[in-house]
């Protein structure tokens, strides 16, 4: 069955039976699928480091594998074009790359589950950094699959997608991530000194089911697409005079950046690039030390798993369906700014729990309010670049847009262990600072909204 085919014709596309549209279920997968790695180098990670001794300004660097997703635009382009021998004739293009890494995901995992932070602290980070990568390398493809997934020209179903595949990696996350802390948490109390070592080894498991459930997922035919970047590749042999590796690398690498400046010039390009890079900053800052911040005031991971991974999970898939018909409704430019302003504000929740001390219902409903907005916030700028990309350069362009954004988040993120400890454990001003961190953006973004060449 293609993956072009149509919703039916009787859905209404600004209602919400553009959501049972049958790829949706598609697309949920290939989100839970990106997601779950960050359970393993974030949330998994961060405790295991944190609970073997070291500081949080070490937990805080050890965030630097992240950087990996800042940068993957770099080999985009080889995994838009270079094909996997005997699995891509087999499984298809897409699929193929992200069944390989995988399995190198699973290889990782598992040995993790031999060794210890604090005797080998640089092969835990190794490894770590292992799967980064190949989470990072599975995200071009993931998302490249999930946007041809949708039919161009289905505006509506492209922003129900977009929230969709938000859910998806947020279950990913939360689900997995609720799942390892109760594994965790259950060894721990059995009185297991390796009780993350054990952990890993139930996290294999989901990695395996998620493989399984991956053949399921229809990949259309790429000759259309190799088609497009074969002709672009004739087009700069006919510009340069040269062809073979040099042609080849001019269409594979320059191609898609030539075709995003040249659909929206140079000023508002890096305008929008700048955009990227700056809006879900302050988001980052607090998801970073958020985990510490709930240990060190008082809550167990049992604690964690409930309030920040299973309620944030109801409540995030909830709002993310929410928010990706009022991008369908409003505009994907206003549902930047309301949803910016209010990732923004909630950060003063925590700041109010740092300042009253440990509360479980305070904790859930910061969770609740942080969760419904950062639903929003994500739905609105995951739509946003996909609407910005070229179909002939679909991996490489999402993944150069996506990277930028990860790159800010990355980059100044990985100090905010720095920043606590600079603020001498003051997590309430550290919240406020957070706060802070979004207006750049939306002062970017004002001066660009009736400038924008979206695909709407």
């Amino acid at each position: 069955m293609s993956t072009s085919e149509s919703p039916p014709s009787s859905a209404n596309p600004t209602s919400f039976s553009v959501y049972l549209d049958r790829r949706m279920w598609r697309i949920l997968l290939l989100g839970i699928i990106s997601g779950f790695p960050w359970v393993l180098i974030g949330s998994a990670l961060s405790l295991w480091l944190k609970e073997d001794g070291l500081s949080r300004s070490t937990v805080g660097w050890a965030g630097l594998i992240f950087g990996v997703y800042a940068i993957n635009f770099w080999w985009a382009p080889l995994v838009d074009r270079i094909r996997i021998p005997k699995l891509s004739d087999s499984l298809g293009h897409r699929r193929s790359w992200i069944l390989t890494m995988q399995i190198i995901i699973l290889f990782c995992v598992i040995l993790w589950s031999f060794i210890s932070p604090v005797d080998n602290l640089a092969l835990v980070i190794f490894f770590g950094l292992v799967i980064a990568i190949s989470s990072a390398t599975q995200d071009i493809t993931i998302d490249a699959l999930r946007i041809e997934q949708i039919n161009e020209n289905e505006h509506a179903a492209m922003a129900a997608g977009a929230a969709v595949a938000v859910c998806g990696w947020w279950t990913g996350y939360k689900l997995g991530g609720m799942i390892t802390l109760f594994a965790a948490d259950f060894f721990e109390t059995a009185g297991r000194a390796d009780y993350w070592q054990l952990t890993f080894i139930v996290v294999t498991f989901i990695i395996l089911l998620c493989n399984f459930l991956l053949m399921y997922v229809p990949e259309a035919s790429s000759k259309a697409r190799v088609q497009a970047q074969l002709d672009d590749q004739q087009n700069i042999e006919g510009k340069i005079g040269v062809g073979g590796l040099l042609s080849w690398f001019g269409a594979t690498v320059i191609g898609p950046l030539a075709s995003f400046f040249r659909k929206n010039g140079k000023s508002i390009g890096i305008a929008i690039l700048s955009f990227i890079f700056l809006f879900k900053i302050g988001e980052a800052f607090m998801g970073k030390m958020s985990i510490i911040f709930y240990k060190e005031i008082g809550f167990s991971k049992s604690d964690i798993a409930i309030y920040s991974k299973g309620l944030g999970w109801i409540t995030t898939v909830a709002f993310t369906l929410l928010g990706g018909w009022f991008a369908i409704r409003a505009g994907v430019v206003k549902a930047l700014f309301l949803a910016g302003i209010a990732m923004a504000c909630t950060n003063l929740m925590f700041a109010l729990l740092a300042w009253t001390g440990k509360s479980e219902w305070l904790f859930a409903l910061a969770v609740l309010v942080d969760d419904i907005a950062a639903a929003f916030a994500t739905v609105a700028f995951v739509t946003f670049i996909s609407t910005l990309v070229d179909r002939t350069y679909t991996a490489t362009q999402y993944a150069l847009l996506a990277s930028i954004g990860t790159l800010g988040r990355t980059l100044l993120a990985s100090s905010s262990g720095e920043l606590v400890d600079w603020l001498e454990g003051d997590w309430g001003t550290f919240f406020v600072i957070t706060t802070l961190m979004v207006i750049p953006s939306l002062i970017v973004l004002w001066f660009i909204r009736h400038k924008l060449v979206l695909n709407e």
